[in-house]
């Protein structure tokens, strides 16, 4: 059943939460964001680590997919990827990124603007070592964003796990992470009326912030 324009209209949830005000946030949005995500992964939300990476061509033509963020630290946001995959063709040529978490169920949501860089092998191997055996088949089996049949796919990976049936699997050099570097972080609270809470951090240089509110 097609659902029509006049339902898809009414479809509003009203945002019923705390107040979120610039007096009470931390100084540093690294911090902030540290207290809202231990909430959302206490929450018991399912993948609170997942975020929309939003990347662009050299030209500025978008694309955007769902990816986990992998850690976070004071420089910034971490994450794992197929280097010739799409997104990280694109990366190649325009490191300029945004990142947005959403928590509907804590009526929150994050962004993130920011440049980003490689990890390094050292990084990406020690992660890629962490990952259950069967995610490390797949990223080899995987010619991410290639077109491929479902066969072909099952079929790389069933001989990959074949030939490394007891073997330890090396990082193949096509894998690896990225940090992404902020400029500018948005914490967003849903609010009565659409009067939503909008608390914006943009770095004023390498050590500080400037804080302002945004109009919902």
């Amino acid at each position: 059943m097609k659902t029509s324009k006049e339902s898809l209209e009414g479809l509003r949830n009203e945002y019923l939460s705390t107040p979120f005000s610039e007096k009470d946030v931390k100084k540093n949005p690294i911090e902030q964001f540290d207290l809202w995500f231990d909430e959302a992964v206490k929450s018991g939300l399912y993948e609170p680590n997942a975020m929309t990476l939003a990347t662009a061509t050299h030209d500025g033509k978008p694309s955007a997919r769902v990816v986990l963020l992998k850690g976070f630290n004071k420089d910034g946001f971490i994450f794992y990827t197929n280097y010739l995959s799409r997104k990280g063709k694109e990366l190649s040529k325009n490191p300029v990124v945004a990142l947005v978490f959403f928590w509907p169920e804590l009526s929150r949501q994050v962004r993130i603007e920011g440049t980003l860089e490689k990890l390094s092998k050292e990084e990406s191997e020690r992660y890629f070592q962490s990952r259950p055996v069967d995610s490390q088949l797949g990223a080899l089996a995987s010619p991410q964003s290639q077109v491929i049949s479902r066969e072909e796919l099952e079929k790389n990976w069933a001989e990959l796990k074949t030939a490394y049936a007891n073997k330890a699997i090396s990082k193949p050099s096509f894998w690896g992470g990225y940090l992404v570097k902020p400029q500018v972080i948005e914490f967003w609270q849903g609010r009565e009326s659409r009067l939503h809470d909008r608390i914006v951090y943009k770095k004023a240089d390498k050590s500080t912030w400037k804080l302002v509110r945004l109009a919902p």
